[in-house]
């Protein structure tokens, strides 16, 4: 059977807060939705990654520094302002309906590879789409990354990912590995009925009181622009990696904030620390992030021995049809967070 193919402008490749912010940027250059750009999304509903994440988890920052371009979070009065993940897939709904955004829902994208005609074929389990550009939106939600470890455990083991609720641990002995925001989400929450070790590379650096995830984009856009113009990367300047949400700031009020050195290796029922001593553990959840979900780009061959895509800015450096968003800094600084993915946006779609 002949697989269809249908003919666009440009492709977006994924329908969460990146594809969305960059949707809008495309509608308001003159493209019309759905006749000159699609966006495919593999989810059979709005919401991005958010829809997937556990329900307490909050925003780094309040809705005025976590929206979209062009209609701002409605705000969020309770928690200090921060509001929850069920809040942002709310808002993210009503944005891709706001501007009419023609999401095209349940279509997998399997593949981009090279056309004729200078065109890109986007490959999906729906048919075929051949377009002049693609941008990849896709994240690293659908890619939890957990570090090898020597031994086995016969206990729990859970990613970030696949965390839901605190209550699921209630009288267990839990070990929580990572050192970013969502290791102290959770540990804040599972400590509350639960014993909790926690297991991070180095101290973890907690940012002050009055700082949230908008000093973070700033940082990160100092250091963006630090490597494109060559010169020395800034860092962080000592300030930190941990937003000190409510939950968080309680946890370090209940004094449960401590972080060990990581073990040695996995044993049956718990681990071994480095002194030789061994701990019991009834579950492990792992915060140590997530990997870009780029597999469906692997036939263009542009991956680099760390397996990221080179780029120049969003565009991919071997392939300028290409585009990349929503990956981390180096897609764009802090282009995985709201308001990142809204700044990326806006200077991706003028280099088109």
């Amino acid at each position: 059977m002949t697989r269809q193919t249908h003919d666009t402008q440009l492709v977006v490749i994924g329908g969460g807060q990146a594809g969305l912010a960059t949707g809008f940027y495309l509608r308001r250059s003159g493209l019309v939705p759905g006749k000159d750009f699609v966006i495919l999304d593999a989810a059979d509903r709005p919401g991005g990654a958010w829809a997937q994440m556990w329900p307490t988890l909050r925003t780094f920052s309040p809705t005025q520094y976590s929206s979209l371009p062009g209609w701002m979070m409605p705000p969020w009065t309770g928690d200090g302002g921060y509001p929850l993940a069920a809040h942002v897939v709310d808002y993210l709904t009503r944005y891709e309906q706001r501007y009419e955004l023609d999401v095209r829902r349940s279509t997998a994208v399997t593949a981009v590879s090279r056309g004729d005609r200078q065109r890109l074929i986007v490959h999906t389990d729906g048919g075929d789409w051949s377009a002049e550009r693609v941008i990849s939106a896709t994240g690293t939600w659908s890619r939890p990354f957990i570090p090898a470890s020597a031994g086995t455990f016969a206990g729990r083991q859970l990613h970030t990912a696949g965390y839901r609720q605190a209550s699921e641990f209630t009288g267990q002995r839990v070990l929580i590995v990572g050192g970013g925001n969502s290791a102290a989400q959770i540990l804040a929450e599972v400590s509350t009925v639960a014993e909790t070790t926690w297991v991070t590379l180095r101290p973890p650096r907690f940012l002050p009181d009055d700082v949230d995830g908008r000093a973070l984009f700033e940082i990160a856009t100092r250091r963006q622009r630090a490597r494109e113009l060559g010169e020395p990367d800034p860092g962080v300047a000592g300030l930190g990696d941990i937003v000190m949400v409510h939950s968080v700031r309680e946890a370090r009020d209940r004094d449960v904030l401590h972080a060990r050195r990581p073990f040695v290796r996995l044993v049956e029922h718990g681990v071994r620390w480095r002194d030789g001593t061994e701990s019991p553990y009834d579950a492990i959840i792992w915060c140590t992030g997530f990997r870009p979900a780029l597999g469906h780009l692997s036939p263009l061959g542009l991956r680099s021995p760390d397996g990221l895509i080179p780029t120049h800015g969003t565009q991919a450096i071997k392939e300028p049809r290409l585009h990349l968003i929503g990956y981390g800094d180096w897609t764009g600084p802090a282009s995985a967070t709201l308001v990142g993915a809204a700044r990326t946006a806006r200077d991706l779609v003028t280099t088109l």
